[in-house]
């Protein structure tokens, strides 16, 4: 019995000297980290030796979940000083220090987001955004100041000219433009800077096949909402009604949310769609259910009306089903979208027939954008307020982009 204790005291004592003030969780996750960094774990190995008391669980926890690649190119004095202003900044607010363990690990501490090229951004949006939260008295009011100035602050738009999708935040502020992703990669390192809970959200393809779309969310008083570069109310925002479609069994189009630690799942990105090191969290199930509470909330409220969608290749045969053809719809009211669709035709093997949004009775008067995919058709489209049905003129489309305006007595 004696002998078993002791042998069991050496092997506690040899643990805590070969990782001494790391968790006990960790240490298997670290031998087998260091084994795959190969020629790079003199680098790894001292970042863990050099960090402080406080800083140990969170190298050892980057260092434990970190891909392949950072453990075989990351180098230690890097990991040192993301992990060392990421504590400075959980010291700095007191309502930083509100946060748990287990979610600034994951969620505030991480280098990166995505598979974006790795870039020492920490410091320069420490320096850039800790004055914005200074006097803020809660999370919820920091999160609103870093959304609300993010876009003067690095001088970053949306543009499809961007250079590549997954930009990191230097690659975009150099070029002063950013896809969705690369938007939502900017905004969650800023918020990550000064200890605010962020991570990447998104879709690989929405629920009408119209494309992918990336967002952020943001952790607040136990709870995720989301949020995007070009800042609304959070949990409101123009793509709330096509994520209230989204699939949760179809990995396509369903809605994800990024991890640091693995998950089991990966993150689908569309644009290395063999990637699988971005791990990630299945949320569909949230944004359902955000999506029903406000369309009830709308049609409950008698401030909405319905409108429906239908696209038809001339205005002739607008009674046939047959004639129906499939295009994007997108709904601004003046500069802001405020929905989008796809109606669809009987034979494209989808159950629905037609795009049905709510819009508010002063949004009715905008414009409507369609991109049709048939060459050379004639296009009508029907709308539907309500009971009433408004026909468009006859519109030519030839794969080009086409804008008009609709008016409708009574709604402005």
């Amino acid at each position: 019995m004696r002998s078993t204790f002791i042998l069991l005291l050496c092997c506690m004592c040899f643990a805590c000297a070969k990782y001494p003030g790391v968790p006990e969780k960790y240490h298997a996750l670290l031998d087998k980290a260091l084994e795959t960094s190969g020629t790079n774990q003199p680098e790894l190995a001292k970042a863990l030796e050099s960090a402080t008391p406080e800083m140990k669980e969170g190298v050892a926890f980057l260092i434990s979940y970190m891909p392949e690649r950072d453990l075989k190119t990351m180098k230690g004095d890097d990991l040192l000083s993301n992990v060392k202003l990421a504590y400075e900044a959980r010291n700095r607010f007191a309502w930083a220090k509100s946060v748990p363990d287990s979610v600034f690990l994951n969620d505030v501490l991480p280098y990166a987001s995505l598979n974006e090229e790795r870039d020492q951004w920490r410091a320069d949006f420490y320096k850039r955004f800790a004055p914005y939260v200074e006097n803020c008295k809660t999370l919820e009011e920091a999160i609103k100041a870093v959304n609300k100035n993010i876009r003067d602050e690095v001088k970053v738009d949306y543009n499809t000219a961007r250079e590549k999708p997954d930009q990191n935040p230097s690659e975009s502020i150099r070029q002063g433009m950013a896809s969705c992703s690369g938007l939502s990669i900017l905004l969650t390192d800023a918020l990550r800077s000064v200890g605010i809970p962020s991570r990447i959200a998104g879709t690989a393809n929405w629920h009408d096949n119209r494309g992918n779309h990336n967002w952020c969310e943001v952790w607040l008083d136990g709870k995720w909402y989301f949020t995007e570069y070009y800042p609304n109310e959070l949990d409101r925002s123009w793509f709330l009604a096509d994520a209230g479609k989204a699939d949760p069994k179809d990995r396509m189009h369903a809605i994800w949310a990024s991890s640091f630690k693995p998950t089991g799942e990966s993150f689908p990105l569309v644009w290395d769609l063999k990637n699988n090191d971005v791990p990630a969290i299945n949320v569909t199930q949230r944004y359902l259910d955000i999506y029903q509470e406000v369309y009830q909330s709308q049609l409950a409220g008698g401030n909405y009306v319905p409108l429906k969608v239908m696209m038809f290749k001339d205005k002739r045969n607008m009674r046939k089903s047959d004639d129906r053809v499939a295009a994007n719809v997108d709904i601004f009211c003046g500069k802001d979208q405020i929905g989008g669709c796809r109606p669809l035709t009987r034979n494209d093997g989808n159950t629905g027939i037609e795009a049905e949004l709510l819009l508010k009775f002063f949004n009715l008067r905008g414009n409507l954008f369609y991109d049709d995919s048939i060459s050379g058709h004639i296009i009508s489209l029907m709308l539907t307020f309500g009971k009433s049905n408004i026909f468009s003129p006859l519109i030519s489309s030839f794969y080009k982009t086409r804008i008009f305006e609709k008016k409708q007595a009574g709604y402005e």
